[in-house]
């Protein structure tokens, strides 16, 4: 779940620096929401069912 939100936070960082370029702040929240994902991820691992 964490890895499918970090890879939908990516792309609307690349989306929204390619076209608003205004928005530096929202754009680097984004990143760093996408950044915690990944190593909230690789963090709690995979848990048996």
């Amino acid at each position: 779940m964490f890895l499918i939100l970090a890879v939908v936070l990516f792309v609307i960082w690349i989306a929204s620096f390619l076209v608003f370029k205004t928005a530096g702040v929202l754009i680097h929240l984004l990143l760093l929401f996408a950044v915690l994902s990944v190593i909230m991820h690789f963090i709690s691992g995979r848990r048996a069912a």
